[in-house]
């Protein structure tokens, strides 16, 4: 039936190049397949099933048969990280011949057809085929021959092409066939049934392999101890539903008003009317009349402008102008028309709409781009619905001991089966004893155990108001090695204090105005910073961009809402008015109008605005921007020649430097603002001057800067500002240590005839001397001093990113200043260093920080939001604070993780090793004839207040009130706590079985008794006699009351107060153990008991708990056993397995290395002469005669010590 296939028709990649890749594989149902598993369901009473539930991919082999994608019914994807993990996928179908009727689906996309709707509709049946995948749907494309995302307006179109086909909306009929196809614009996340949420939890493989325990321990008549096992699983399990369960609450809420939002549509040949935003689909108009209003959808902002606030996105609520797309007649697609300023013309969805603009058409118009689970808001539910794996090191090598436990708890499993098998125990009796040997390896309660630590530091995160969408990502960050900075705004303050500006006048800089000695006189200087800005004038306040509003500030203007101004004045009333305030300079002008705008971009480094002066039909524009970039549009006789000079000496000092430009425009009434072309009224400037404005630090960020130092954790600067401004604010902040060199980097992309080159020049350090704050002081360095840092700018990270991609990882491993920028390169230079095999972690104000705050191992975003798609972590604290703190959060929850598994795996091997010894012990003493029909081997009931105490509290405690002290060492201690008292006990020999028994009674008999009722004069000292025969009827009974199960319970109750106490120590990650009150009360009291039952002569007590009454001589033999055993464990615990210097000089011995890429890059650097390049330039041929070349450490990084 499946019939032959290619293999290129049989797997395709789904979602090619997004974060949501997959391969996809065709398959196709066969009956024959279907019923013979469905026979094994029933033969293997559901086992089959489960299986199947937890490994898809062998449910669709086992079912199914490969095919073409074309013809499948089913669909297995894998996703092509390095988890690989598999989903299943029904392929469903929708009929659209009773929507389209006798209308041929040609006349309906006869200008658009391109649409992945129109190509995805199969002829003649008109039906489509389409799979759900995390929320997303994917149609299937019959010309492409593949799955298509749909529910987006596809980026082919050009700006033009939007216009033409979308502009005046879509048909009714059109809006139908799109909603049944893309599916309704909501994001809709259902409250999760308990029941669905409990099946999930139960069918946990730990726990079915624990309901498998629970199962044999109650048929052998473990009542009391497998009840209490079951109490607390069910307290588990209860508390993981009842979490999920208020999780999918709060994102149902969260999303809930998403989905009623009413909204203007406007239906071509219909006009516009009032709809519910979930019956929007992409094409449809929408009209924004109103002034404030929660956008449902992704938008296109066709006509009009709009004032946004995107605080939902970025973390940073200032209000943000969008501008409607160009009409530009251009072949390229309108994203890489727009290039990285696309943004600027779309309106997100979740994010709100403060203010709009009419245009000369009427009202503001966009056209709807993506609806659903494809908005900027769906992506955001999406990340947390479906969070990426993390390739954690620590789950890795718990995955691979875990192996390692389970071939051990096999190996117990056919040690029990052989002695039973021995000694001829039935069949049956034998396998289940073996079973019961299995069972004790493996704690089903590890999984869960492994996530208290991390539930608990993400409630003390929230404490500290850092919150976390992502709690997986917390014990990573106890592994951050290298953390990435934003400047302004993360280590600098938000708000810039105006300095200064020094005006230019034919072509000459003249002195310096400071702010604080006045206002700034009436000229285009003054102009250019009352208009030049994105500032808006909404609810009776100023609000905008903070450098902005300093600047305007600066000049003693005042700006008046849009239309209010006097009618005569000829100011248009979609348009911001400024006006000289009482304070300000006298200036022979009424006003100003901000006709329009052309916005900030990261990538243009420029804005600029088109003015009219009232009352008079005097046009000008005028530009600010990055110094550099302003200069480059003015004509070149009006900069002067001291520019880059002047420059220097401001941002040398940690200033920063905007300049300021002007022109003016001769436009007549007819012209359209908005199909002016940029380029062109932007060129041929006249250079007005340069703004200074002081960068200062924030209070916490030099502290911060110097623990991470002590920590030995590196930190990098990023930022979109000036390089010397970047340098200045890297030397003043202790980024850069005083007495470190820093390497200018400069690289070039090939230019006929020249090729690629990369120059490497060394930075003097000018800072403001003391005695006077005008002349500069120059530090002179020693040339021989090893530890230096790279500085380079975007533009020559993109080129050596292509020419010289050898040479920038070397230059990665000492390169500590970014600057300039863009949000695309500080994605890529976060990607760059995971390559390197650091542990990267970002903090920025979310602003242009969101993709490498994504990208980053741990991103923080400083935003007053409590969450925003910027990134896993947001705190509230504007302020690096945070980064100390999360990553302590992080290693004393990755810690914790550590001494939880090394406690679990320790308490199942201590039960099981006692087990395995009962088992010998009890079997050898019958000599092979005597079984008990239900031998309760002393694993089980009297044990119950050893697990409930023992294991619970100290565990509980463990995590609730485990402190920590610092920053955590990479490694983890390898447990050694199990020494061997209890194995040379019972493996002691004198010759045969009954020498054995001798040994015992010999030794109780040349003991002291107990003087006490339980006294062993009383009873028999063991359950067997000289002959191997049960001695009397309560032989049964004394199967499991004997002095092994005494003795071996004692011993094995105070050593889990042992290890408990072992792995629960403070330093150097958590305070000590005497600070956790709580925890140290309830050890305290758990031993004394422990002891109390060893030496106490109760009888209730021994009967109770099944024991035998011990000679005294013998409770001082376990006792001195104990001792010892704590002074093993602690000496291998501290002085072995956790002893740093110790490792370090096995590892020397070896010659073992750190395997971690920069390492290795370090290595190779290793004393190479010529290395930092200093002084010079090289070309790509150069560089890559140069590749094998070595590199250099820094030492101001790093520590000579290889961990």
């Amino acid at each position: 039936m499946g019939g032959k296939f290619s293999l290129d028709g049989h797997h395709a990649l789904l979602g090619k190049g997004t974060e949501d890749e997959m391969e996809i594989f065709g398959y196709r149902t066969q009956f024959f397949r279907k019923a013979l598993c469905i026979a094994g369901y029933l033969f293997s009473c559901g086992a089959l099933l489960l299986v199947f539930y937890w490994k898809p991919n062998w449910d669709v082999w086992a079912n199914c048969a490969p095919c073409d994608l074309e013809e499948a019914d089913t669909v297995l994807l894998r996703a092509t990280d390095e988890f690989q993990r598999y989903k299943r996928k029904k392929v469903m179908s929708l009929n659209l011949q009773h929507l389209l009727d006798s209308e041929k689906p040609d006349l309906l996309f006869s200008e658009d057809q391109d649409s992945v709707i129109y190509r995805a509709i199969a002829r003649p049946g008109l039906k489509v085929r389409f799979i759900q995948v995390q929320k997303i749907r994917y149609a299937w494309d019959v010309p492409g021959k593949a799955f298509v995302r749909v529910g987006s307006l596809e980026d082919s179109n050009t700006c033009y092409e939007i216009h033409r086909k979308f502009g005046d909306g879509l048909t009714k009929r059109q809006r139908d066939l799109r909603k049944l196809v893309c599916g309704p614009n909501a994001i809709e996340i259902e409250i999760q049934p308990i029941w669905k949420l409990l099946f999930k939890e139960i069918l946990n493989p730990f726990y079915v392999f624990q309901a498998f325990t629970l199962t044999l321990w109650l048929s052998q008549g473990y009542y009391e101890f497998a009840t209490a096992l079951i109490i607390l699983t069910i307290i588990s399990i209860g508390l993981t539903v009842y979490d999920l369960r208020q999780q999918s609450v709060k994102l149902h809420n969260l999303v809930e008003e998403h989905n009623k939002v009413r909204v203007t549509a406007w239906t071509k040949h219909e006009g516009g009317h009032q709809s519910e935003s979930c019956h929007l689909v992409p094409g449809d108009i929408l009209l924004l009349e109103g002034q404030k209003l929660s956008l449902p959808c992704d938008a296109i902002l066709l006509d009009g402008s709009c004032v946004v606030n995107e605080g939902m996105l970025t973390g940073e609520s200032v209000p943000v102008t969008k501008t409607p797309l160009p009409q530009a007649d251009n072949v390229q697609p309108w994203k890489k028309h727009s290039l990285e300023d696309h943004r600027r013309h779309v309106l997100f969805c979740g994010t709100e709409v403060i203010q709009t603009r009419p245009s000369s058409k009427g009202p503001a118009r966009a056209v709807v781009l993506q609806t659903g689970f494809n908005t900027a808001k769906g992506d955001l539910v999406r990340s947390i619905l479906y969070p990426k794996p993390l390739n954690f090191r620590l789950y890795k090598e718990a995955f691979f001991f875990m192996g390692g436990m389970i071939c051990v708890a096999f190996v117990g499993l056919i040690y029990g089966a052989c002695v039973y098998a021995h000694n001829k125990r039935p069949a049956s009796q034998t396998a289940l004893m073996a079973l019961l040997l299995l069972s004790g390896v493996i704690n089903p309660a590890l999984p869960a155990a492994l996530t208290t630590g991390i539930v608990y530091a993400q409630w003390r995160l929230k404490k500290r108001k850092i919150f976390c969408i992502s709690p997986q990502r917390i014990n990573i960050c106890g592994q951050i090695n290298l953390v990435c900075f934003d400047k302004t705004g993360t280590l600098t303050e938000d708000g810039l204090n105006l300095f200064g500006v020094v005006p230019c006048q034919d072509a000459s800089f003249r002195p310096l105005h400071s702010f604080s000695s006045g206002l700034l006189p009436w000229g285009p200087l003054c102009q250019a910073m009352a208009t030049c800005h994105s500032l808006l004038f909404l609810e009776g306040r100023i609000q905008g961009d903070p450098m902005d509003l300093k600047m305007f500030e600066g000049t003693g203007w005042e700006m008046e809402e849009s239309g209010s101004g006097d009618p005569e004045s000829g100011a248009p009333k979609t348009c911001s008015v400024v006006k000289p305030g009482p304070k300000a300079s006298k200036a022979p002008l009424g006003g100003m109008a901000i006709l329009h705008q052309f916005p900030f971009s990261s990538s243009l480094l420029r804005m600029s605005v088109i003015t009219k002066e009232l009352g008079k039909d005097t046009h000008g524009l005028y530009m600010k921007g990055a110094p550099e970039t302003v200069a480059s549009f003015c004509q070149p006789m009006t900069v002067p020649s001291s520019f880059q000079a002047e420059l220097k000496s401001f941002t040398a000092q940690g200033f920063r430097v905007i300049a300021l430009a002007h022109k003016e425009l001769s436009l007549d009434a007819a012209d359209s603002l908005r199909d002016l072309d940029r380029d062109e009224v932007e060129s041929g400037l006249t250079f007005l001057g340069l703004l200074v404005l002081e960068n200062r630090l924030k209070g916490e960020t030099r502290p911060v800067l110097e623990e991470l130092r002590e920590a030995r954790i590196r930190t990098v600067m990023v930022t979109g500002d000036n390089l010397e401004t970047a340098i200045t604010v890297g030397r003043n902040s202790g980024m850069i240590p005083s007495g470190d060199r820093v390497i200018l980097v400069e690289a070039s992309d090939p230019e006929d005839p020249h090729p690629a080159s990369v120059s490497w020049q060394e930075m003097e350090d000018t800072q403001p001397c003391k005695e006077t704050k005008q002349d500069p002081c120059i530090t002179i360095y020693d040339k021989s001093s090893s530890s230096f840092h790279f500085a380079m700018n975007g533009k020559t990270f993109q080129a050596l990113q292509k020419s010289f991609s050898s040479l920038l990882t070397k230059i990665l491993v000492n390169g500590t200043v970014f600057a300039r920028m863009s949000p695309g390169q500080k994605s890529s230079l976060v990607e760059e260093f995971q390559k390197l095999d650091y542990y990267v972690g970002m903090c920025g104000d979310g602003a242009n920080d969101c993709g490498a705050l994504k990208m980053a191992y741990a991103g923080i975003s400083l935003s007053e939001q409590e969450a925003s798609v910027a990134s896993p972590f947001t705190s509230q604290t504007p302020n690096i604070q945070c980064v100390p703190e999360l990553i302590r959060e992080g290693r004393a929850s990755l810690i914790s993780s550590f001494a939880v598994f090394k406690y679990l795996i320790l308490y199942g091997m201590t039960l099981f090793l006692g087990c395995a010894l009962l088992y010998w012990v009890c079997i050898w003493k019958q000599n092979g004839w005597y079984v008990s029909r239900k031998v309760r081997v002393n694993c089980g009931h009297h044990k119950l207040e050893r697990i409930l105490q023992a294991t619970e509290f100290p565990l509980l405690q463990m995590q609730i009130f485990g402190n920590y002290q610092f920053l955590l060492q990479d490694g983890v201690a390898m447990a050694a706590c199990l020494s061997t008292p209890q194995v040379w006990l019972w493996t002691k020999k004198s010759g045969s079985g009954n020498s054995r028994t001798g040994w015992w009674k010999e030794s109780f008999k040349g003991s002291a008794f107990c003087s006490s009722p339980c006294s062993p004069g009383n009873q028999s000292s063991f359950p067997f006699g000289d002959n191997g025969a049960p001695n009397g009827t309560s032989a049964i009974r004394n199967m499991v009351v004997s002095y092994e199960n005494t003795t071996l319970y004692h011993l094995d109750t105070l050593n889990c107060c042992i290890m408990a106490f072992v792995f629960c120590k403070g330093r150097p990650f958590r305070k000590p153990i005497y600070s956790n009150h709580i925890f140290t009360c309830l050890m305290s009291i758990w031993l004394g008991l422990c002891v109390f039952i060893l030496f106490a002569d109760i009888e209730v007590i021994y009967k109770g708990l099944q024991l035998l009454c011990i000679p005294n001589l013998w409770r001082g033999y376990i006792l001195i056993m104990i001792v010892v055993q704590f002074a093993v464990a602690v000496f291998v615990e501290d002085a072995l397995l956790e002893n740093r210097r110790l490792w370090l000089w096995i590892k020397a011995l070896l010659g073992i290395r750190s395997s971690s890429k920069y390492r290795k890059l370090q290595r190779q650097m290793e004393g190479e002469a010529s290395w930092p390049p200093m002084n010079h330039r090289d070309f790509t041929e150069d560089a890559k005669r140069n590749r094998k070349s070595k590199t250099y450490i820094n030492p101001a990084y790093e520590n000579s010590e290889d961990v």
